[in-house]
């Protein structure tokens, strides 16, 4: 009988650089989200446009200590500009927010280009990470969710052998998660989208491209609080044994 495959070294080290990145991510986004938490659709908003989605996570959430509005030109839908009374007021950490996050960024993406290269061309997607056609039945999928919904997992094997709910779920994050969330983090960069104009086209301007990108990244985290759970359940002295140095 053949050993069970254990999980590579790259793998784990990719693992455990994208998890520290996003765990990152995670808090500075935060951060970010609290200076303005409105989120909009399309081109452009602030605080004196309708918003799609109000967050009351911060005190700036429904600040409305304005003083009279300026429109720019006579014309009904022109823009409109106005100062604030008592700014220091406003929750604003800006600055440290976005370098970190910009940099915890850049360490996922080159991390998660080269486990995505180096995933495709080893065989480790095909071979444990994409469904086996047989795998793929109604039954064996209602069986599998129903033993996640009892809290009945497996036992840690100390390799990549997962079930049918876990390949899905992670074919889900490394090709629609991630890479949504990293493709509207670029379109809110001026600096790429003068380079691509094309991106603000793709989402409908930067605004929408923040929306996405919050949805995005949200769907990551419900997905690692799910991880974690899963891990605790199954053995989490074992698994983070297998996952790090141990054998």
């Amino acid at each position: 009988m053949s050993e069970p495959v254990k999980h590579k070294s790259w793998v784990k080290t990719s693992h455990w650089i994208i998890t520290m990145s996003f765990l990152i991510l995670v808090f500075t986004g935060i951060e970010i989200l609290m200076v303005h938490p409105r989120l909009y659709w399309g081109e452009v908003g602030n605080d004196l446009t309708p918003a799609f989605l109000e967050l009351p996570i911060s005190r700036n959430h429904q600040w409305s200590d304005w003083e009279e509005e300026v429109s720019f030109f006579d014309a009904q839908d022109s823009p409109v500009s106005a100062g604030r009374r008592g700014e220091e007021e406003l929750f604003n950490q800006n600055g440290w927010g976005r370098s970190l996050h910009f940099l915890a960024a850049w360490f996922l993406v080159l991390t998660g280009l080269f486990y995505l290269i180096v995933g495709l061309f080893s065989g480790h997607f095909q071979k444990h990470i994409w469904p086996k056609l047989k795998e793929l039945t109604p039954t064996q999928f209602f069986r599998d969710l129903k033993d996640h919904f009892r809290l009945k997992v497996s036992p840690p094997t100390g390799g990549p052998q997962y079930g049918l709910l876990q390949k899905l779920s992670y074919m889900g994050i490394i090709f629609i998660g991630l890479p949504m969330a990293i493709i509207t983090g670029f379109t809110m960069s001026p600096a790429i989208t003068a380079a691509y104009p094309f991106l603000l086209d793709l989402f409908g301007g930067y605004q929408s491209a923040r929306t996405i990108h919050f949805f995005s990244s949200l769907s990551l985290e419900v997905f690692l609080i799910v991880h974690v759970l899963m891990i605790i359940l199954s053995g989490f002295k074992a698994q983070l044994k297998y996952m790090t140095l141990g054998k």
